[in-house]
């Protein structure tokens, strides 16, 4: 079955264009052209990926991201923020809120689409199906669920994703482009800076049960996951 997409867009040209464009590569397209509209058509089936705009009647593509990652039927469905905005500030304040990419306007179809693929292949399970558990840290990649003592733990699907790597491979340092190559993919439209908020939103989303402290920080050199002291 094609990729479902969620264009989130006011303005009625560019929705119509993206959806055309979307459509000629074979996604399956649905639009809305504000808050409420977003809010109401993100339902079953659910989107594979939601392209969303910064500026919104009724609200913000920052607010929307916020309340789709914090309810349970929308919180792994990958984000990628379209705006007029290029600061790097509001790169990182779009990843802060939940965004798994961010594209700045105008963009090529070209790059969009190649960012696009590239969320998706993010976003699809993981090769191992196993399920792991470090220090009442369990990951399930069949239910897409991590959890400490049956308390499920909130976090995006690029988190999830990171945190399976790391669970996967511990007690090994990895540089900020080693997780690009791994986690992201290569060839990917992805900043080094960007591994540095995933991790911050991975370590928030653990730090309630303390299960933060296993990402650990090697200065100089990168990121350890490690259930050593």
């Amino acid at each position: 079955m094609s990729p479902r997409i969620l264009i989130v867009e006011d303005e009625s040209a560019i929705r119509e264009m993206l959806s055309l464009m979307l459509a000629q590569q074979g996604f399956n397209v649905s639009e809305a052209g504000d808050v409420a509209e977003a809010k109401v058509v993100v339902s079953e089936p659910y989107p594979d990926l939601i392209l969303l705009d910064w500026m919104l009647p009724g609200g913000s593509g920052i607010g929307l991201a916020k309340h789709f990652r914090q309810h349970e039927l929308t919180r792994h469905i990958p984000l990628i923020m379209l705006t007029a905005r290029g600061e790097e500030e509001d790169k990182v304040r779009a990843l802060d809120v939940g965004a798994d990419d961010y594209i700045t306007k105008p963009f090529s179809n070209k790059e969009l689409i190649a960012r696009i693929k590239a969320v998706l292949r993010r976003s699809a399970p993981t090769s191992s199906q196993d399920r792991i558990d470090v220090q009442g840290l369990v990951l399930d990649p069949t239910s897409h669920r991590v959890s400490v003592n049956d308390t499920a733990l909130e976090m995006g699907p690029t988190e999830f994703r990171l945190l399976h790597f790391f669970m996967t491979h511990p007690e090994r340092v990895y540089s900020r482009e080693q997780l690009l190559d791994n986690v992201w993919g290569t060839n990917v439209y992805v900043e080094d800076r960007t591994v540095d908020v995933h991790i911050r939103r991975l370590r928030k989303a653990m730090a309630a049960t303390a299960h933060d402290r296993l990402i650990q920080t090697v200065r100089g050199a990168g990121y350890r996951f490690s259930a050593r002291g």
